[in-house]
């Protein structure tokens, strides 16, 4: 028999999307809910029509989630006349990137996902462009140090901008997580604050997970999130859908020899997702609205020198995903303790963490790994061993210790070259529309000679 997802129901109310799915006679069930957005009424402006659509690939691009189940097939039940062949394509287009490391992780070579079939391939109908509202652009904000520097940025060329906000039930409480999150709103100047809660019964162990023949879960958070915002930009009359990827996502942590193919984590940040998504929703959905990141023309090493003039700001960002703020033990909360010790005050950095994380035994194995002395770079949302080994060398010249400043600082070396590489910025391979590019890319050259001033001072002083 042939073990089936199954979209079993949807419904929408005013500020809530909810669907049910079946999988080996186990029902899950989700809620979207949107504090700010009334999608009743955007159905009664738009049409029955587009809201469905809308509707289906909110809830396609969430349950994908659960192909980490091993499903051999997927039927979308009620919406399935929405499948169409462009929406097969990006389906699986996500699921060959996003669900490469998941892959590998469970020694899965050969997978290619489960079979869908496609509807009646009926074009999906384009709204009526929309009144560009009085706010053009929205800021998705995890608040994390990017999007904490993509806010300053919008600040600093006088670019007006909403924040969008994002929380979900596998992180704890949403209350908390959203109160993390206005904290660092409270820094910048967003005109409005719009809250999407996700809500589902899933939270799979490993005896669970072992049930269906797997070790580890992996979902796609950032193709999921762009799909969710999408009523929330028809109803505003948004053109710009902005995140800040920076450009360390565009790279893998390791070569899987039994493929050839390169695995990354952060596959759905990159540029390649970045311009399939974006396309898609032009040419399908909503052809006013530009999905792109503001960051993706630097790295790493520029947006932690940024911070150091927001440090009051950035007591502020979390960016673990174990425990908010900071569990301090995951590669996350390493490699950001790494980056802040690199450029930020000693104080600040300190008071952030409550711990000098360099000199904890605990962290010496993330840290082997972040540094490329041990394994693969770990799969979580960190920058390149280059970036990582920078930045241990700056902390160590600033006179940061601890053991693993003993144990590294010895054993790396950074060239000039790795430091002209690390802190260009990319003037292309980006999709941040032509106007505001013409002013973000200049204040990021900027940010990058302040940077590089910061490193030739601190490690190749004349």
């Amino acid at each position: 028999m042939t073990s089936t997802l199954k979209l079993t129901g949807y419904s929408r109310t005013p500020h809530e999307l909810a669907y049910s799915v079946e999988l080996d006679g186990r029902t899950f069930t989700t809620r979207f809910h949107y504090d700010t957005l009334d999608l009743a009424e955007l159905e009664r402006r738009h049409g029955a029509e587009l809201m469905r659509a809308l509707d289906f690939h909110a809830i396609a691009f969430d349950l994908n989630r659960l192909v980490s189940l091993k499903p051999e097939a997927v039927d979308f039940g009620p919406l399935a006349d929405c499948v169409t062949e462009p929406f097969l394509d990006l389906w699986h287009r996500i699921l060959g990137g996003v669900w490469a490391q998941w892959r590998y992780e469970n020694d899965l070579p050969g997978w290619r996902g489960p079979v869908v079939e496609s509807g009646a391939d009926a074009p999906v109908p384009a709204p009526e462009a929309p009144e560009r509202g009085e706010v053009r652009s929205l800021l998705f904000c995890g608040g994390g140090k990017d999007s904490l520097l993509a806010a300053k940025l919008f600040e600093e060329i006088e670019e007006p901008f909403d924040a969008l906000t994002y929380s979900h039930s596998s992180y704890g409480d949403s209350v908390h997580q959203h109160a993390l999150i206005d904290r660092q709103l409270d820094h910048v100047r967003p005109q409005h604050r719009h809250r999407l809660r996700v809500f589902d019964d899933l939270q799979p162990g490993p005896s669970e997970l072992e049930e269906f023949g797997v070790r580890t879960f992996t979902t796609a958070e950032t193709p999921s999130s762009l799909f969710l915002a999408l009523p929330v930009a028809l109803d505003r009359g948004y053109t710009n859908l902005v995140v800040a990827h920076e450009r360390s996502a565009d790279s893998g942590n390791l070569v899987w020899e039994a493929t050839g193919e390169t695995i990354n984590h952060q596959w759905g940040k990159s540029l390649e997702a970045e311009r399939l998504l974006g396309e898609y929703v032009e040419r399908h959905l909503l052809p006013a609205v530009r999905y792109f990141s503001v960051l993706k023309p630097v790295h790493d090493p520029v947006i932690f020198e940024a911070g150091r003039h927001y440090v009051v700001a950035l007591a502020d960002a979390h960016s673990c995903n174990v425990a908010k703020p900071w569990c301090r033990r995951c590669p996350k909360c390493l490699y950001v303790f790494l980056g802040y010790a690199a450029f930020l005050p000693w104080t600040d950095t300190l008071q952030i963490f409550s711990e000098n994380l360099f000199d904890v035994e605990e962290n010496l194995e993330g840290y082997s790994q972040l540094l490329g002395s041990a394994g693969h770079l770990p799969f979580d949302c960190v920058g390149q061993v280059e970036e990582s080994q920078l930045a241990l060398a700056l902390a160590a010249r600033r006179g940061w210790t601890g053991l693993a400043i003993d144990l590294f600082k010895r054993v790396i070396s950074v060239e000039p070259e790795t430091v002209d590489r690390l802190l260009a910025v990319r003037s292309d391979g980006h999709r941040i529309p032509d106007e505001l590019a013409s002013r973000i890319v200049p204040v990021l050259e900027r940010r990058a000679a302040v940077a590089r001033a910061f490193v030739d001072k601190t490690l190749f002083p004349a």
